[in-house]
């Protein structure tokens, strides 16, 4: 699961980096002050995939133990 998560942050980074940087820089739209295509492959990718990870975590993954449980025999 976080390999395929990995694949898919790099598709949305890759996509919107090259997808709407490819124009000349003068025919840049802004957001915040970012260029478009940085705002949304850099900062909107960071935020949702950060998003994704916690939501895997909280809702795939399990606690395991790793102390030794002792059985009481008596």
């Amino acid at each position: 699961m976080g390999v395929g998560l990995a694949i898919v942050n790099f598709i949305w980074w890759f996509g919107f980096a090259y997808g709407l940087g490819q124009k000349p820089p003068e025919e840049y739209t802004y957001i915040f002050g970012f260029p478009t295509w940085f705002f949304y492959s850099c900062i909107v990718g960071f935020i949702l995939f950060s998003l994704l990870v916690f939501v895997m975590v909280k809702l795939f993954f399990v606690e395991v133990p790793f102390e030794d449980q002792e059985e009481e025999s008596e």
